[in-house]
């Protein structure tokens, strides 16, 4: 079974890639989201002619070739866009075995605990608590992840206070038996991290993710050195030789990649195995409602370290409004604070064809 076509349907945000056999079987997959019309052109630029004509099957041989093609091409675009052809592969592989890709990973399909994750820096302590207390009634959430500092912010808040003022409000509003992370996007110094760090744990939250920036890991593991709390990080990592250094040196208490900055499943998998070994959890990165989550459910039912929760976003049509309406069924169904991983063949998801209609075509072919 040969890859005959490569195809890619994209607007700015988001960008499927339909590959077919030369048999006629048919997989999905998707490129990483942002930019998903640039990423779409790398695909059929610097993927699709090393990999048209190779058998379908063999994922991981694929997958270590296109860099060693592309060696001067080493980074992130390259692996986004090499995620979109390893995805498609393996619902092509699910779909002629007739089984899910989380069985194909020798996982069982079956339902995962998510926490509730809010990407807003521009809302209030109160209106986010609010919203917490209502995704908790209506879905069952009883985890929660909200975000702390600016973005990439310099020890600089969103506003004056707004830290100090949301983690007790949250804390307050959701009770002691709620689950509560945060999210400093990279905001701090090792010094002004540890502060806050102690604040957080004061209030009971177990997670801090991204403190530092995240290439300074000297700075990420002085943090985690210093804290009792969880520090975690690695979404936006994609060179293998960063995750060994990062699990290496015990950077963090968590790994968080990210299937589709990462390149696609199979290096996801082993930066999953890396951590293993070391004794560290995996909970992967799947801030959007895009594949990514769905890939990270199929993933997370099949790892031996996996962490205690899948991501979801919770960002609804005013914040995120690409990542709505992109499938005929609905992947996503949080009941009692669970989804459930599809036991379809391949990952259990058809794309709306409203939606590819939209799109902006590209193909590559034999």
């Amino acid at each position: 079974m040969k890859i005959a076509c490569i195809e890619t349907f994209a607007d700015r945000f988001v960008g499927f890639v339909k590959v077919t056999a030369d048999t006629g079987d048919v997989g999905w997959g998707q490129v990483s989201t942002y930019n998903a019309d640039i990423t779409c052109q790398i695909v059929h630029r610097q993927v699709a002619p090393w990999t048209l004509g190779l058998d379908a099957t063999a994922i991981e041989a694929i997958v270590d070739m296109i860099p060693e093609k592309e060696h001067k091409f080493p980074g992130s675009y390259l692996c986004r866009a090499t995620c979109g052809l390893e995805t498609a592969l393996w619902d092509l592989a699910g779909k002629v075995a007739g089984r899910s890709v989380c069985e194909l990973l020798g996982g069982t399909p079956g339902r995962l605990r998510t926490y509730a994750s809010s990407m807003k820096r521009d809302i209030t302590p109160e209106a986010e608590a609010e919203r917490f207390l209502r995704l908790r009634d209506a879905h069952g959430f009883d985890a929660f992840k909200f975000r702390v500092g600016a973005e990439y912010g310099h020890d600089q808040d969103e506003w004056p206070g707004r830290t100090e003022a949301i983690v007790p409000a949250v804390r307050r509003a959701l009770g002691d038996d709620a689950t509560l992370l945060v999210d400093a996007n990279s905001c701090y110094s090792p010094g002004r991290a540890i502060e806050v760090g102690r604040m957080l744990e004061d209030h009971g939250v177990v997670h801090f993710e991204e403190p530092c920036p995240y290439w300074e890991l000297e700075q990420t593991k002085a943090v985690r050195d210093a804290l009792d709390i969880d520090v975690t990080g690695g979404e936006q990592d994609c060179f293998m030789p960063v995750w060994k250094q990062m699990i290496g040196m015990r950077a963090v208490d968590i790994v968080q990649p990210d299937v589709c900055y990462i390149g696609g499943i199979v290096r996801t998998l082993r930066v999953a195995r890396m951590a293993a070994d070391a004794g560290l959890p995996c909970t992967p990165h799947s801030a959007n409602l895009g594949m990514v989550t769905l890939f990270t459910m199929h993933l997370l039912g099949a790892l031996e370290n996996a962490g205690a929760y899948l991501e979801f976003s919770i960002e609804e049509a005013d914040y995120y409004p690409w990542q709505y309406g992109l499938y005929r069924n609905d992947p996503y169904r949080v009941v009692d604070g669970h989804v459930t991983i599809p036991a379809e063949p391949g990952w259990g998801v058809e794309i709306a064809p409203e939606w590819l209609a939209r799109a902006t075509h590209q193909v590559s072919m034999l």
